[in-house]
This record gives C-alpha cells, structure tokens and sequence, in this order.
C-alpha cells in the first residue's frame, strides 16, 4: 500500500490484545534499586489485611485508569485487597462532567440548576449500585465526588483524589462541588498550586509513570519500524509527536500551527495520535476540528487510537525526533516523562505538573542510565 494511502486509511487493530500479566514488585528492583522496594514492603507491612475502594469514571483511557490499572495489582501483593469499580452514567451525565472539568480548569460555564439536578441523580444511583464496606475509599475526581454521601453509612476513611489542576477555578463550579470535597477525611493533590484552601488535610502525591508498561518498555527496532510502516511515516524525515486525548486543553489544533511555522524551515512530519474515553463526549468534535485544521496536508499524519494501542503509542514515541505537550492545562503531562524516559528531547509547555514531571524524570534517567 502506497505511503499516502497508509496515512489516509492507518492500520489499526480493531481488536483489543490479550492483556499481559502484571509485573511484580521484584520486577522493578533494576529500575528503582532494592533498598526501595524494601521500603515499601515495609511501609505497607501495617496496612496489611486493610481493604481499599477505588471509584473513578472509566475503566480505559485517561490517566487515572492507566494508573489504577498497575496500581491495583501491585497493591494485592502487597496484600492490601484493593477493590476498583467504575460509576455509570448517560450522555447528560457526562456531558456535564466534562464541562465541569473545563469550568475547573479555568473555563467559563453557566451552572444551571439542571446541571446540578443532573450531576447529584447519577452520583445517587451509584451510591445505590455500589457498596463502601472497605477500610479505605479512594474517590477519583469530580465526576464521582457526591458517592461522599454514602459516608454517613459507610464510617470507612474517604479521601478524594484530585488529578487536575485546581488553581483558578470556575467560583460558580467549584462553589458548587467545595462543601462535597470537604465531607471526605482528606485529599490528595497532583501538584502544590493545583490545590485549594480547603477544611480537610491535603497531601502531596506526584504522578507518574510506570516503566514496565507496555507504554514505557523497550521494544524491538522491528517492531517500532512496523508500527511506522503501518501509520505511513517516514523515518527518513524528522517525526514531531504529540500524543494525547483529543481535547481543548492538549490544543492540538495549536499544535498544528506551530508545525506549519517549522515546516518553513524543516522538512518535517508532524504525528497527532490519540484517542477518547467513555467520560469525554468531547472528543469527536475535537478531532473533527483537527482534521479540518490538518485538511490535505500529507505531511500531518493523525492517528485515533483505541484504548489498547500503548505498544503502538511506546513505538510512536521512540520513533520520534522530537515529542511535543502544548497543553493549555495540564493535570498529569505523563506523555512528557514518558518522552524523557525514553531519552527524547522534548517541549512542552510551562505547567506546572509538566515542570515536576519533568524534572523527576530527568533526575531518574540520570540515575537509573
């Protein structure tokens, strides 16, 4: 199949691949050294026997599902019998949450009384549909905030996990989430800035990435020059990468007339990959939008991705001469330490959680190369 064509019509699997078994703690002893890995059994020696709950909006795509994808297992060989479950809801529903998340990083929204009726029915019927009988219950983000309810008939520990940025919010949104978020027994923000002023503790924990995934390990040259064949690059030419969701605050569409200036002086692809998730009704639009912004351009290559697609992403990523993250707001900026993981120069732009991912990034190349 001619190279043109290749990036017209991409070969993407359509199915999803059988998962790997997840790696075990001992696996990461040649990355992070074995007096860690002692300090963690150690740590986690006085939770033994405890029970966690872990509730977030999608089960794939997001960082938070990538995360509690290797987090759950890693936690039951710790034997802290960790439970995940996924809250349900209708295009309502989600609509809604994503013009929170907006609204919660800055944007502009007109909270309605609907809206509200809306967001407070579905957390009801889920509080109805789960249970909370765990030690431990972990809410992640807004959408699912108001399971908090449940508490009063749940006495377990409630913390909420807060995964984006929080500095300037929407004052009619967050008004309306804050007296939720402060019913929990403590919260745990991304970054100090994305925090707020708030009645309950807070505490500090990093994102980050995990180098045994599928994403993040090292892959046969074969492989990534298959995966390229198959997307139609030309690994003659330098390959400038973004990847991320197709959404307003990754600015795809920014990215592509930032390669339109650097095309006057290189000649240059440009690679947009990403996909969607069940919680983002969004996506579609936005990656409408990127194709009318990439119109016939040959050189722009943009690949919707399934949720399965990480080796495809961890080949995309090493092929690359240069990774780009021009998000607007930023929660986790994951595909900056995953570039610099994988020893690629990068630009991304000032974020904080980008900066602080950054950083420990290069910190741990240098340690563990």
């Amino acid at each position: 199949m001619p190279v043109r064509e290749r990036r017209e019509k991409p070969r993407i699997s359509e199915t999803p691949p059988v998962p790997p078994p997840p790696p075990n703690l001992d696996d990461y002893e040649p990355i992070i050294g074995r007096a860690e890995l002692g300090e963690i059994r150690y740590l986690t020696a006085a939770l033994k026997g405890k029970t966690v709950k872990m509730v977030n909006s999608t089960a794939v795509g997001g960082g938070v599902a990538e995360m509690l994808n290797r987090i759950v297992p890693l936690l039951a060989e710790l034997e802290v019998a960790t439970h995940w479950d996924v809250i349900t809801g209708g295009n309502d529903f989600f609509e809604i949450t994503k013009a929170f998340h907006n609204a919660l990083h800055g944007g502009k929204y007109d909270l309605s009384r609907q809206a509200q009726e809306v967001f407070l029915a579905t957390n009801a019927q889920n509080r109805q549909r789960l249970s909370f009988d765990e030690d431990v219950i972990v809410i992640h983000d807004p959408q699912p905030i108001a399971l908090v309810c449940s508490k009063k008939d749940h006495p377990g520990r409630w913390v909420w996990r807060c995964h984006i940025d929080l500095s300037n919010p929407n004052p009619d949104v967050w008004g309306f989430l804050r007296p939720m978020v402060e019913q929990y027994d403590a919260s745990i923000f991304s970054s100090p800035i994305f925090a707020r002023q708030l009645a309950i503790p807070q505490y500090l924990l990093y994102p980050c990435i995990d180098p045994l995934s599928e994403k993040n390990k090292e892959l046969d040259e074969s492989y990534i020059q298959k995966v390229c064949d198959d997307f139609g690059i030309d690994r003659s030419r330098p390959i400038v990468t973004q990847i991320s969701r197709f959404d307003r605050l990754k600015d795809p569409v920014g990215v592509i007339q930032a390669y339109k200036m650097a095309r006057n002086y290189v000649d240059c692809q440009l690679v947009l990959a990403g996909g969607g998730s069940s919680d983002d009704p969004e996506g579609a639009v936005v990656l409408q939008e990127v194709m009318e912004a990439a119109a016939d351009d040959q050189n722009i290559i943009v690949l919707n991705l399934p949720p399965w697609s990480a080796l495809e992403i961890n080949a995309l990523q090493r092929a690359s001469t240069l990774v780009i993250q021009k998000s607007i707001k930023e929660g986790f900026g994951l595909t900056v330490t995953e570039a610099l993981w994988k020893s690629k120069p990068t630009i991304a732009a000032i974020r904080s959680s980008q900066n602080s991912l950054a950083k420990m990034a290069m910190s741990t190349s240098r340690r563990t190369y």
